[in-house]
This record gives structure tokens, sequence and C-alpha cells, in this order.
């Protein structure tokens, strides 16, 4: 698997099994603070209308999309980088073993397609961990800018991520 030029995606409505293969995805560190979880919060949250499964002939299950406020980050809210009218949120997740594998473009791509016409935004906006520069530069190659940052606090641990727009 070396790129998505060949690589059909559908997103279609997230359903039970998708949801439990991607409860046990597990992704290396530092890439890790993107791990789903199978408790029962995790699975209604993935079934709540909000979260497309993404499939393709060839890889089965490839990732999944969310739009809307479930694809904000709390810090973000509190930071007040969630606003503006007809801007539609964005948060992705490809399967762990094909990160990396040049499917990145064509997989945002897919999604971005399926929001405009399911949901005609006139912008989207994208939450991302600042440490994470590969997907800051797929995000910046198709047209995201960033237009602030937080900090988000987990117990003991703080993580800056970007919010970028569209």
């Amino acid at each position: 698997m070396a790129n998505d030029n060949n690589v059909t995606y559908k997103l279609r409505l997230m359903e039970k099994q998708d949801a439990l293969e991607i409860g046990k995805w597990k992704y290396e560190p530092p890439y890790s603070l993107y791990n789903s979880s199978d408790d029962q919060e995790s699975l209604e949250e993935l079934l709540d209308g909000s979260y497309y499964a993404v499939i393709t002939p060839e890889y089965g299950l490839t990732g999944f999309f969310c739009y809307g406020r479930n694809a904000q980050v709390p810090g973000g809210l509190q930071q007040g980088l969630y606003t503006g009218d007809n801007v539609l949120d964005i948060g992705l997740g490809l399967k762990p073993e094909y990160t990396g594998a040049g499917l990145g473009r064509g997989f945002l791509q897919a999604g971005i397609q399926f929001a405009e016409s399911a949901f005609a935004p006139e912008k989207f906006r994208l939450t991302v961990a600042a440490f994470n520069q590969r997907a800051i530069a797929l995000y910046s190659h198709a047209g995201f800018r960033t237009l602030g940052s937080f900090i988000k606090i987990n117990g003991e641990s703080q993580m800056e991520f970007l919010v970028m727009e569209r």
C-alpha cells in the first residue's frame, strides 16, 4: 500500500461493528493519545450520529470522520476558538496500520467531499495535536491554516493543540 491513487473511499453512518473495531485500534506513542476505547461511553459516542465509517473495497474499514461538536476539543471551547457561522468541525482517524502509508491525502479529501455535499459548510475547521507534524503537513497542503492554539491539561500532563481552518 504505497499511495491512494486507486483507492475508492465510501463514507457511511457508523455501525456497531465499526465502532467495536475502532475501539480496539492502538497507535504507537506519541500518537497513542488518539487511541480509542471500547468502553460503553466511547461506543455510544461513536454511534451518536456524528461519526461516519470510511470503507474501501481494498482495505475494508480504513478510518472514520466525525462532524460537528464531537470534533471539538474541550480546551479550544474554553479559549473561544470554535466560533463562526457555517463552520463545520471535522475530526478524523485513519486505521493505525495505514498511517504514514500514503493514504492521507485521498482519505482527507473523501471526508471533505462527503461533508460538502451532506452539510454544505462555508468553512471547515479541525483540531490537531501540535506535535503531529505529519498531519499538520497534510492539512496545510489541503488548504487549512492555523487559527490559534491552546494547551489541554490532563491530570499532570499538558499538550498543545492547533485549531486550523479552511
